[in-house]
C-alpha cells in the first residue's frame, strides 16, 4: 500500500480507533503511518500511573509485558488506518515471539515505538516491534494478533 497518512494522531484520535482506556491505553500520540507498513508512536512515562504503586514502590520500573501490550496497541492502529476502519472488529493476540527487555523504561522516559507488518495473511497480522529511549533499544518483540468480528464466538 505504501501510503503515508498525516504524520500524526493525537490521544482522541486513537480514542476513536482502538477501544483502549484509561489506565490501559498505552499510547499517546502517533508521530507518522504508512499504511499497510509502519508506524510510530510515542508514550510519555509518568509516576501517576497505576503500575508504580506495586512495580516496584522503592524503584518504579514500567513493566515488560506493558511495553509490550504498548507495542500491540500501536500495531491496531496501524491495522484499523490500513483496513479503514475496524469498527465492527476486535483484535486478540495470537502469540508473542523473540521479546527481549535491553534498557530499564522509568518515569519521565519518553517511550518510542515503532512497529511494521512482517506479513497479513487474511485475518491473521504479524509485526516486529520495538521500543526505545533517548534512541536505545528497551524492548522489542515479533507479535501475531487476529482481527475477526465482535460478535463471533
Amino acid at each position: 500500500m505504501n501510503t503515508q497518512e498525516d504524520t500524526s494522531m493525537d490521544i482522541n484520535q486513537i480514542m476513536s480507533i482502538i477501544p483502549h482506556r484509561y489506565p490501559f491505553l498505552l499510547i499517546d500520540r502517533i508521530k507518522e503511518i504508512i499504511l499497510g507498513e509502519s508506524i510510530i508512536g510515542i508514550k510519555n512515562i509518568t509516576f501517576n500511573e497505576p503500575q508504580f504503586t506495586g512495580h516496584f514502590p522503592s524503584r518504579p520500573i514500567m513493566p515488560g509485558v506493558l511495553i509490550i501490550e504498548a507495542m500491540a496497541q500501536l500495531s491496531a492502529v496501524l491495522v484499523a488506518k490500513s483496513m479503514e476502519t475496524t469498527e465492527d472488529k476486535e483484535v486478540f493476540f495470537m502469540s508473542i515471539e523473540e521479546s527481549k527487555f535491553r534498557k530499564i523504561v522509568e518515569p519521565g522516559d519518553c517511550l518510542v515505538m515503532y512497529s511494521s507488518i512482517v506479513q497479513n495473511r487474511g485475518s491473521v497480522w504479524k509485526f516486529k516491534a520495538r521500543a526505545e529511549v533517548d534512541g536505545k533499544i528497551a524492548s522489542e518483540a515479533v507479535f501475531t494478533a487476529m482481527v475477526r468480528d465482535k460478535n463471533k464466538g
